[in-house]
Order: C-alpha cells, then sequence, then structure tokens
C-alpha cells in the first residue's frame, strides 16, 4: 500500500450547476483532516474562481497542466483549466449548449486521468444529461459515457451509504422495458460484479447479497409474472453454484426492514432504478454515493444532480461530493494492495 495520499480527478461537471460551489466546499472540509487526496478538477478556471469568489473560505485555486505534480489538497486545489468559457457560459443556474459540451470535456479528460495512471480515482461532478444531450453527445448518463470509454462489456451502477449497499440489473432503461430486459445472465452478473467489489474494495470477506424480486411479493410463485421463475432465480442458482452468499428473490416492499435495526444482508440487488434508489434516497439522500462497476477505474460521483436553481446562492450542501471523495480515496487506496477493477467478476 502506497504512503502517500491518493491522486483524486473531479470532473466540474455543468458549469452552470452546484458543481463547482460543492468541490471547494468539499475541499474546504477534507484539507482540515489527516491524510487527504491530492485533487485535481477537470474543469474551467472561472467557474472555480466565480465559485471560489462567493465561499468564504474557499481553498486557494492552482492552475495545473498534465505533468505538474498535484498539489497537496491542504494547500489548495488543483483545476486543469481544459475550457476558458465566455462569462455568460458560466452563469449559475443558466444552462446552455456551451456548458453541457464543456461537461462531456471535462468527464472524458478525468477518464483519461485515471486510465492513463495520472490519478487514482475519478470522482465527477453532476452534468445535465439535457443540455449534454443538445450538445450532441447522446448518453443516458455518466455511467454509458465511462463504460464506453473504459471499453467495459460488462457494468453495473452501485450505490453506497452509511446504512444501504444496492447495484441495479437495469440503469437508465424505461419501466416497460424492463421485463423484457431482465434474463439469467443480467442477474448474474450483476451479483458477481457487486460480490467482487464489496471482496476486493470493501474489505468484505463473504459478503451476503439479497436480490429483489421484480413483481409485488416476488411473483406470488408465478401469480404476478414470470420474472423471478424466469431470469431472477435461475440467476441467484448460478450465483450461489460460484460460490456467492446471495439469497432471494425477495419482496420489494419488505426487503429493507430492518430487525434489530439491522439489514439481513451486506448489499441488495435491485430489478430497476426506482426499485433501489427510492429506498436508498430516503435513508441515505445528502450522504449515498453512486460508484460504477465493471470499469477498469474507481469512479464515484454524489448522489445529487446539478440542481440549476439554487445554484450560485451558496446554499449547496456538500456532504454527497465528501462522501464521494472519502469513498474514492479509501477504496483507491485498498485497490492498492491488490485487485484491478474489472479484472474479475468473482
Amino acid at each position: 500500500m502506497r504512503n502517500m495520499p491518493p491522486v483524486l480527478a473531479i470532473s466540474m461537471g455543468d458549469p452552470a450547476g452546484i458543481g463547482p460551489e460543492v468541490i471547494l466546499k468539499s475541499a474546504a472540509m477534507l484539507s482540515k483532516r489527516r491524510g487527504t487526496p491530492a485533487i485535481v478538477v477537470a474543469g474551467d478556471l472561472g467557474a472555480m474562481r466565480l465559485a471560489a469568489d462567493s465561499l468564504r473560505g474557499a481553498p486557494k485555486l492552482f492552475e495545473w497542466h498534465p505533468g505538474d505534480k498535484p498539489i497537496p489538497l491542504k494547500r489548495g486545489v488543483n483545476v486543469w483549466p481544459l475550457t476558458r468559457l465566455p462569462a455568460r457560459s458560466i452563469r449559475p443556474g443558466h444552462p446552455s449548449v456551451t456548458s453541457g459540451a464543456a461537461a462531456f470535456e471535462y468527464v472524458v479528460a478525468g477518464a483519461q486521468m485515471a486510465m492513463h495512471g495520472e490519478a487514482d480515482a475519478l470522482v465527477t461532478a453532476p452534468i445535465s444529461k439535457e443540455w449534454m444531450n443538445r450538445a450532441g453527445h447522446h448518453y443516458p448518463g455518466h455511467s454509458e459515457l465511462l463504460a464506453e470509454l473504459g471499453h467495459a462489456r460488462k457494468w453495473r451502477m452501485m450505490f453506497a451509504g452509511g446504512e444501504v449497499r444496492l447495484a441495479l440489473v437495469t440503469v437508465h432503461l424505461g419501466l416497460a422495458k424492463v421485463s423484457a430486459a431482465l434474463n439469467p445472465t443480467l442477474v448474474l452478473d450483476t451479483i458477481r460484479l457487486l460480490s467482487a467489489h464489496l471482496r476486493t474494495l470493501e474489505g468484505l470477506k463473504r459478503p451476503r447479497i439479497a436480490v429483489l424480486g421484480f413483481n409485488p411479493h416476488a411473483g406470488e410463485h408465478g401469480m404476478f409474472g414470470d420474472e423471478e421463475t424466469r431470469a431472477i432465480e435461475p440467476g441467484i442458482r448460478r450465483a450461489r453454484r460460484a460460490g456467492i452468499d446471495v439469497f432471494g428473490p425477495l419482496a420489494p416492499d419488505t426487503a429493507f426492514i430492518r430487525t434489530g435495526g439491522k439489514f439481513k444482508f451486506d448489499a441488495a440487488v435491485a430489478m430497476y432504478h426506482d426499485q433501489g434508489l427510492i429506498p436508498l434516497k430516503t435513508l441515505e439522500f445528502d450522504r449515498a454515493v453512486n460508484i460504477t462497476l465493471g470499469i477498469p477505474f474507481i469512479r464515484t460521483s454524489p448522489d445529487h444532480g446539478t440542481a440549476f436553481d439554487i445554484a450560485g446562492k451558496g446554499i449547496a450542501v456538500p456532504s454527497s461530493m465528501i462522501a464521494a471523495i472519502e469513498y474514492a480515496a479509501r477504496t483507491a487506496s485498498r485497490r492498492d494492495r491488490g485487485m484491478i477493477i474489472g479484472k474479475s467478476l468473482t
């Protein structure tokens, strides 16, 4: 394990959103702690300065370029000025095609830093999917873009908070399409990716994983649909044969009930976006972290969006961004002891 703190790349997100603000607030708080990572923000120096000017106690900003040694966080935040946007394009709360295109550029640059070994992990500040798509970059979200950049054939979205960890079998897919998409291989691969991550990067020797059903009461033995018997149960059986401690399918409406204040599992697998994100955000809002499984580098992000309605007002809460930075730094340090992410599914 390295003796030096990790270097984290942070893509700045949409210049008109709260990304610059929550990055600076997080850096200011983390700089007071021991072993803080060095941070390189792939973004726009003007947008970062605008946010810093509106915040009391904002860290000093340093211009950084590839090949430079990152300045430790306790001294300030490194900014790689990928764009030099005009003032009209960095107005908080006023997104545009220009800001959407810039946000895309920051993500690509941050991912390249992580893949080329210039950073130990990537943390992504919020982007606007609408404005990124209007700018001609047609992706449902960060995860799909990062999977393409990392040439990842099998990837999943995971979320982690203080109480709940879960992964999604399907991600940005309309609910009407989920049933047809589900199959045993998708379920199995999600379980295997989640298990591998928990063991290698969270230090759980034998994580216990619960799998949610798709239908009310987990199908009630086929009364309400065949997704459980057709896709979910076969995937669970195959995972068990691979040596994974997994059980289910559980009725989704009772899966997150705690006994004695604890869940009966270390992590859960949900079949679709809202099935997993509703309980997660109910329990963990402002502190949950989004992690992309299966790509060849560590990537985390806060669990909130661009919040254009409060951008520039100085009231954005940085707790989820702090959690994303801490999770990335912690798992990057653990990775130094072993596995390269995405090389093993079991």
